[in-house]
């Protein structure tokens, strides 16, 4: 049962980064500059966020089974207008409802795990359910790139409509609520009263901010800006850009566990946090502002940001452990909604900066920006990860315990 909401979670992953290889075309089809293009594809994020802490309600009350299937046809419905938009207009409708659909991937296998398996497993299923995740990433960067070369950006949004339509009539037939039909041990006002709780403290936003500004690095430049930027100012080819940023999908789905790991081997996750914001700092700077370099050592030091990164996972640890365990889903829920902010606000930012200084060059009717533009532009990732550090050293040590205990 979870294995099929881990697989809808995988799409869901793939629809989130696809627009990537595919940003340059659709300029050029639409005519437009990389602002509204970075508002067309952070319209995922716009409509996903928002959703977080209604879905895990939704959940207790009509249970994951209908959820995902009904999301899943959200989904389809989505893709297929996106596919087939003949304006702006029309596509960011489109781009809208596959982040609605979306919106209930990451909770909805959660919620299946929790059904399906015992308490002292979940922790690991939460690990797999991040992997099939990011192989759902890598599926859109090179394998995407190739399927975009051969039939569009269009033909490949099809068969993504075509594939969630798939979906939802498997989750509507073959998921089941849980033994029993059993859909929750709790009932939503208990996650209401969490939420008070959690808003309440201040330490929630600190990780909110520390999950937000420590994403963005992933969402917005492997998640979209990384192949213009590898192919306009180091002049790749689109496969080897995307293949870069597939490798930084990969380091990240790698680094995440890891980082969790050595938190729990610890037992302190502060130490963890301040680590993974500072290195990532660090491997920003060097990967994107360090002239001369050797193309093999710039993707290294990518793959060395995807893994610094990852450290975005121990905000909701943290978060859970400052709380009481009744509060912990609501703690889950706020937190997951200030780290799909990030794409929501630092792709069509980056996209703004570029388009200020863009300096009229056009190839193949899309835009094409000057170095000194994307250096300007990215300068808002080393900035969210110095604002990350800041965070990560204002958050207090929960030692890996809840108030309780």
């Amino acid at each position: 049962m979870w294995a099929l909401g881990a697989g809808y979670y995988c799409y869901g992953f793939f629809q989130r980064v696809a627009p990537a290889v595919m940003v340059d075309q659709m300029m050029a089809e639409f005519q437009v500059g990389a602002a509204i293009a970075g508002m067309l594809s952070g319209l995922y994020f716009y409509t996903y966020a928002p959703m977080q802490i209604p879905i895990g309600l939704l959940l207790d009350r009509f249970g994951p089974r209908r959820m995902l299937a009904v999301f899943a046809a959200f989904s389809c419905v989505g893709s297929a207008l996106f596919a087939s938009a003949d304006s702006v207009t029309a596509a960011y409708l489109g781009r809208g409802l596959v982040g609605v659909g979306a919106a209930v991937t990451w909770v909805g296998a959660l919620k299946l795990a929790s059904l399906w398996f015992p308490a002292d497993r979940f922790a690991m299923i939460t690990g797999l359910t991040l992997a099939m995740g990011m192989a759902g990433a890598v599926g859109a960067q090179a394998p995407l790139a190739a399927a975009v070369a051969s039939v569009g950006w269009r033909g490949t949004m099809w068969g993504a409509a075509v594939v969630a339509g798939l979906l939802a009539l498997v989750l509507a037939l073959f998921v089941r609520d849980g033994p029993n039909g059993r859909r929750s041990a709790a009932g939503a006002p208990s996650l209401l009263d969490g939420l008070r709780r959690v808003l309440a403290l201040g330490q929630t936003w600190l990780l909110g901010l520390y999950s937000l500004t420590m994403a963005a690095p992933m969402l917005s430049f492997a998640g979209l800006w990384g192949v213009p930027f590898l192919m306009q100012v180091h002049g790749t080819s689109r496969a080897e850009a995307a293949f870069t940023t597939s490798a930084m999908l990969v380091s990240w789905g790698i680094g995440s566990p890891l980082t969790g790991w050595i938190s729990d081997r610890m037992g302190r996750r502060k130490p963890a946090l301040v680590a993974a914001a500072g290195l990532s700092l660090v491997f920003t700077i060097a990967a994107l502002y360090l002239p001369g370099l050797p193309m093999l050592v710039r993707q290294g030091l990518l793959c060395l940001l995807g893994m610094a990164s990852s450290g975005f996972v121990l905000s909701f640890a943290t978060g859970r452990e400052n709380v009481p365990v009744w509060a912990s889903g609501a703690a889950l829920g706020v937190i997951n909604t200030a780290s799909m902010s990030s794409g929501a606000i630092f792709q069509p930012l980056i996209g703004w900066l570029l388009d200020l200084r863009w300096e009229g060059m056009v190839i193949a009717g899309s835009r094409v920006y000057g170095a000194a533009a994307w250096e300007m532009a990215l300068a808002t990732l080393p900035a969210c990860q110095a604002v990350a550090l800041v965070a990560a050293l204002a958050t207090r040590e929960t030692w890996c315990r809840h108030p309780e205990r």
